[in-house]
């Protein structure tokens, strides 16, 4: 019997309840995004996992999904689907009629090169999912994404959609994320969707915290080529001051201190995000 989760080592029941697919709004209350049938039964199938589907309170999958304009027949690239989150939801979405391809951690990187374990633990796992359910995931596939050794993400205008979940603080780092939206933008079809969700920063905030700027990424996209069209408060949680000990790492679902005041930081929830809709110019 094949595994349902992207961990081989984990062995998760999936006789779950169905998630709710009105998630809490923190922020705008008049704010709507209508979940189509096909995204509700991708958030319902039975490839995703019990602790995933848990998580669909903060991350709110089928509203942000519904913003950023997602269709069953797109080729639609995730940029580092880590654990594969967005990837158990994406990848049944797209399966009968579009192209799913995760640009996915480098599971076999050239000897000698220094990468971090769990990049090649979670790259090697999301393959092997990708691969035990090709007959249920039609085209789905991935390439290798490891900028700036590996940058590419497909032919030109290739793609109607490219989507990456708070990764921007790690390119960021690596001072290498202007190369990244560079390759978006080259990958993506005239009119093409780029869609970010990331963890938001207060004016001023140190990069090692997680958290990003809102207007600096939106500077950055724009200095690429790309147009901001929308914007949405579906991600906010105002609960987060963004002043914690292990910055965004405080907070679930990664809890850096351990039960030190996890009490606390279970109430405040993720992260505040910025999700954010460019478009590439016809």
């Amino acid at each position: 019997m094949k595994s349902l989760t992207l961990a081989a080592s984990l062995a998760l029941a999936i006789g779950v309840a169905a998630p709710s697919l009105v998630s809490p709004n923190y922020a705008l209350a008049n704010e709507t995004h209508l979940v189509n049938q096909q995204v509700t039964d991708a958030l319902t199938n039975p490839l995703r996992q019990a602790a995933n589907i848990e998580r669909d309170q903060y991350r709110h999958p089928g509203e942000t999904l519904s913003f950023f304009g997602v269709k069953p027949s797109d080729t639609l690239v995730e940029l580092w689907p880590g654990g594969g989150w967005y990837a158990e939801i994406l990848a049944p979405y797209l399966a009968k009629e579009g192209h799913y391809i995760a640009a996915n951690f480098d599971a076999n990187p050239p000897e000698g090169l220094e990468v971090p374990g769990y990049r090649i633990r979670l790259g090697k796992a999301l393959d092997k999912w990708l691969k035990d359910h090709g007959d249920t995931l039609g085209q789905a596939s991935s390439i290798s994404f490891d900028p700036p050794r590996l940058i590419e993400l497909g032919a030109p205008n290739s793609a109607d959609v490219v989507l990456t979940f708070r990764n921007l603080h790690n390119w960021a780092k690596s001072g290498v994320l202007e190369q990244v939206f560079d390759s978006v933008y080259k990958v993506l079809k005239p009119g093409g969707t780029f869609g970010v969700v990331e963890h938001r920063a207060n004016p001023g905030m140190d990069l090692s915290t997680g958290y990003m700027v809102q207007d600096e990424m939106i500077a950055l996209a724009e200095k690429v080529g790309f147009t901001l069209v929308a914007s949405s408060e579906v991600n906010a949680n105002p609960k987060d001051s963004k002043d914690h000990p292990k910055g965004v790492w405080t907070l679930p679902p990664s809890l850096r201190l351990g039960d030190q005041d996890k009490a606390k930081y279970l109430a405040i929830g993720e992260s505040d995000r910025m999700t954010l809709k460019f478009v590439k110019k016809s």
